[in-house]
């Protein structure tokens, strides 16, 4: 059974991340954090009531194809109009064409119970929003009005349309080409791993597809964006015929069975109908405009799935009585006693806990920083918002999917035998929660976006802004408490390694780029342990000036922090190690 974390959100998005800057803002003149909550409540309910009970559901009987048609499971297809009914689909999307245009932070809040509650099902809106939000900033007027309220409303989903088989992660090798015909193209071409790329939910469906037109450069340079509607309209204006566009297959996959993940074949016949999409060449542009919005969601996927793995766990370790206490106090019987009360378990518990914590305060100052970024009246915070969220997306999407992937399968570990077994649920989890390092961009792919464009572009300069913060603010904290707080000085001494690293990988740069390349990853995981850690801090101040307003939750906040400081910052230490000395050793093998 999933509960909502709403405590724990309500703490990270209003108190440690402040959303409170939000309210008064002109772009959100109804926000507040106790419409938040409302929200919040709300998507809870739904959450634990509608699309958590059928999650198992679609698991075991998935998605099914047959002569290019998908059927989703039944109840799926009850609780997607469940959904756009309470207008769900519609909180983050602008006001003008029918959404309510809710902030970055709490969308992501609700992203989380969405993710956690059932990820299968969750996919298909969040790639709407996505198209949503590439057609809102790139498209034409025209193609706002056409496609907007129905993708808005529900009543449409979108897709994004960019792999290949011969391609993979190099979009610069597609091969799918567009010919232009009138006031249309038509597109000839295969894509893989379409994410609801076709189901039975909708009449329509929105394909935002990368295609090469004709006589464009080759590479990324000569890539263009395209609106393909699976229905085009009829005579009577309404969308009714049939465009040249099939899904020829789904994928047999390791996990989220109920989200198609579909080959889709463009142009068997006469090329299917596509419309340019801003200017021609610039599709690679418009596309990170979905993969930032998409990889911010993704990475939230880690954690909240975790979350529920952490639910069961924690019921499964206080209702397993199994072994007996390693000191028997006198007089007590010595019979077996709750798993929970093990110290082995208790350390895998308090590691998924702390963890999640910190992946989940991290994810959510992103997202505020996006609001900030988009919607300050001030320039110079605006410019410096969106530096920030630009340098910790691919830190959020790649730390926080690792570690979710990691604490899911230690929920499989702390229910024993049973956690192989299907029927305690913690094997989904695991199954579902691995995908989510690999699409929109796998964990090597982030870390070369972290190193090759955050960092190269400005020479550490977002870095080192952000290490000033944080030593800024550790240095108060500390100051404020005396020295008194065990959390501060092991951060601060793992925010100098972190400069350091930084200045490392750099170095390794002008080297050459591959001496970098070798250790991006390391240095991406010490990266997100740090942030994570400094936020941790953070939370322990917070919860001890608050210890007394809520004993039970505030003292649980700071033994999390302690443990966090304590088992997982000293991570840091060999992560520093192998970003300063670990690229010889990649760069000179010589593999088969």
């Amino acid at each position: 059974m999933y509960r909502a974390p709403l405590k724990e959100i309500r703490f990270a998005m209003h108190q440690l991340v402040g959303d409170g800057r939000l309210a008064g803002n002109a772009d959100f003149p109804d926000y507040s954090t106790d419409y938040a909550d409302s929200v919040l409540d709300e998507a809870a309910s739904f959450a634990e009531g509608v699309l958590a009970p059928i999650n198992a559901v679609g698991d075991r009987s998935g998605a099914e194809w047959a002569a290019g048609c998908v059927t989703m499971p039944p109840e799926f297809k009850v609780a997607y109009a469940q959904f756009v009914d309470a207008g769900w689909t519609t909180l983050r999307a602008p006001l003008q064409f029918g959404g309510q245009g809710a902030p970055t932070v709490l969308v992501t809040a609700v992203d989380e119970l969405w993710s956690a509650a059932n990820l299968a099902f969750k996919l298909c809106p969040m790639l709407t929003r996505a198209a949503v939000e590439a057609i809102t900033h790139c498209g034409t007027d025209e193609q706002k009005q056409r496609f907007l309220p129905k993708l808005i409303s529900g009543e449409w989903t979108g897709t994004m349309n960019l792999t290949e088989s011969q391609a993979g992660s190099d979009l610069g090798a597609i091969r799918t080409r567009a010919e232009l015909q009138g006031s249309h193209y038509r597109l000839h071409g295969e894509k893989i791993f379409i994410t609801y790329g076709e189901h039975d939910y909708t009449g329509n469906i929105v394909h935002l597809v990368l295609a090469r037109i004709d006589g464009s450069p080759p590479g990324s340079r000569g890539i263009s964006m395209f609106i393909v509607p699976k229905m085009l309209d009829g005579p009577a204006g309404e969308a009714t015929l049939r465009n040249d566009v099939r899904c020829s297959g789904i994928e047999r996959k390791l996990g989220i069975h109920a989200s198609p993940t579909c080959v889709m074949t463009y142009g068997s016949g006469e090329g299917a109908v596509g419309y340019l999409v801003g200017e021609r060449n610039r599709g690679l542009e418009y596309m990170f405009v979905m993969m930032n919005a998409a990889r911010l969601s993704v990475g939230l996927e880690g954690y909240a799935v975790a979350e529920r793995s952490y639910q069961k766990a924690a019921e499964w370790a206080r209702n397993r009585a199994q072994g007996r206490p390693a000191v028997v106090p006198p007089g007590a019987s010595g019979r077996p006693v709750p798993i929970a009360g093990h110290a082995d378990v208790k350390r895998m518990l308090l590691t998924m806990r702390a963890t999640i914590d910190a992946a989940r305060a991290m994810t959510l100052y992103t997202a505020l920083q996006l609001d900030i970024a988009g919607h300050d009246p001030d320039e110079a915070s605006r410019a410096h918002a969106q530096a920030r969220a630009d340098l910790l997306i691919p830190i959020v999407k790649g730390w926080s999917t690792e570690v979710g992937f990691t604490l899911a399968s230690l929920g499989i570990q702390v229910h024993g035998g049973m956690g192989f077994v299907e029927d305690t649920g913690a094997a989904q989890l695991l199954r579902d929660v691995r995908i989510t390092t690999i699409y929109e961009g796998t964990t090597g792919i982030q870390s070369l976006d972290l190193i090759g464009r955050k960092l190269a572009r400005d020479n550490g300069r977002a870095m080192r802004e952000l290490v000033a913060q944080m030593r800024a603010e550790l240095g108060q904290l500390e100051a404020a408490a005396g020295g008194a707080r065990q959390s501060l000085a092991p951060t601060l001494e793992a925010v100098t390694l972190l400069a350091q690293a930084t200045t490392d990988v750099l170095q390794a740069t002008v080297r050459g780029p591959q001496y970098a390349q070798a250790v991006a990853v390391p240095y991406l995981h010490l990266a997100g342990t740090v942030i994570g850690a400094w936020l941790m801090a953070k939370t322990d101040a917070l919860a001890a000036a608050h210890l007394d307003e809520d004993t039970e939750f505030y003292a649980g906040k700071q033994q999390a922090c302690r443990f966090y400081v304590q088992h997982l910052l000293p991570q840091t230490l060999a992560l520093a190690r192998v970003v300063a000395g670990g690229s010889e050793s990649v760069v000179e093998a010589d593999l088969p």
